[in-house]
């Protein structure tokens, strides 16, 4: 089944290893990765690229390697990014503790990011499963997040659910592509829990905006880039109180973006809606829908998207 906190990938683990501990960077760019302690001593990384002032992202899946972010589309233009691996993805340690890859447990990190870089304040952006890592975070430290982005965003942290049949209504403005008969049959078979693995990976196509090589490509590379042993345990049980968050974000003031793809069947346009209506008391609060485009909208409208996040973020 599709889940509000997970986005579609085949999930082989990968190791990683601890590189040399290094201080923040000022420079425009680096290709090498910094690295810094969490608060249990786990050696985490984290990659800058681009100019400007600094737009912390969290990677989704959950425990994707941060590099299927890229540069979000070209919005390192605009901003400094500051992508991290969380513990036990891309060039951070595997912790010593795997029940620390719980999500409310990982909000810790992220704060001990901020105060590595020396940031009072943060922009925080959360793709897909980690949209509920910067909810947490927002929700235990709202005077730090001075703007957050949430991307085509997971939703099991603040209780939202999305129907089958929501789910279905958008895989079906797929209709006319040569592939969709197989993927909706799968998608049915998954949206009464009998669906199998194969009917997993047959749904892929349902959140890409358009289903050609390079999407397959991205697609397979994702899949490579998973840790699923820590996937497994992020939205274990304990992970998050959905009433309590939502009381938290409904007091928060300051600006909120939620940004959903048109044809995204993970989270769909109804969901990102209803999740940007959480935000009563943002100074603002808005949802931006950028038309044929699935769950990665980078890849599908970049500068659809690189318009949006930097509009709202100098806004």
């Amino acid at each position: 089944m599709i889940t509000s906190g997970s986005q579609p990938s085949a999930a082989p683990q990968t190791s990683a290893s601890p590189a040399s501990s290094s201080s923040p960077s000022s420079s425009s760019s680096s290709s090498a990765p910094q690295t810094f302690s969490a608060p249990d001593g786990t050696t985490l990384a984290y990659h800058v690229s681009g100019s400007g002032a600094p737009l912390l992202c969290l990677p989704g899946g959950p425990f994707q390697n941060s590099a299927y972010l890229g540069d979000l589309g070209g919005l390192s233009a605009h901003r400094r990014l500051i992508r991290l691996d969380l513990r036990g993805t891309g060039a951070s340690a595997v912790p010593e503790d795997p029940a620390s890859y719980r999500c409310d447990r990982l909000v810790e990190d992220v704060e001990a990011l901020r105060a590595h870089l020396g940031l009072e304040t943060v922009d925080l952006l959360g793709h897909s499963a980690s949209a509920n890592l910067a909810a947490l975070y927002t929700a235990r430290y709202p005077e730090r997040v001075a703007r957050l982005v949430l991307v085509a965003p997971g939703t099991a942290a603040v209780g939202l659910d999305t129907s089958a049949e929501v789910r279905k209504a958008t895989a079906r403005l797929r209709s006319g592509e040569s592939w969709f008969g197989p993927a909706y049959e799968a998608l049915e078979r998954l949206s009464t829990n009998s669906g199998s693995a194969e009917d997993v990976q047959a749904v892929t196509p349902f959140f890409h905006g358009t289903w050609d090589d390079a999407a397959r490509e991205f697609q397979a590379a994702s899949g490579r880039q998973r840790n699923k042993d820590a996937a497994a345990v992020y939205g274990s049980e304990g992970a998050y109180d959905p009433a309590a968050t939502r009381a938290v974000l409904a007091e928060f003031g300051r600006p909120v973006l939620v940004v959903a793809g048109e044809f995204d069947a993970n989270t769909p346009v109804p969901t990102a809606t209803a999740y940007a209506e959480l935000f009563p008391k943002a100074e603002r609060s808005g949802l931006v829908v950028l038309a044929g485009a699935g769950h990665f909208p980078w890849h599908d409208d970049a500068e659809g998207l690189v318009t949006a996040v930097a509009a709202f973020l100098e806004g």
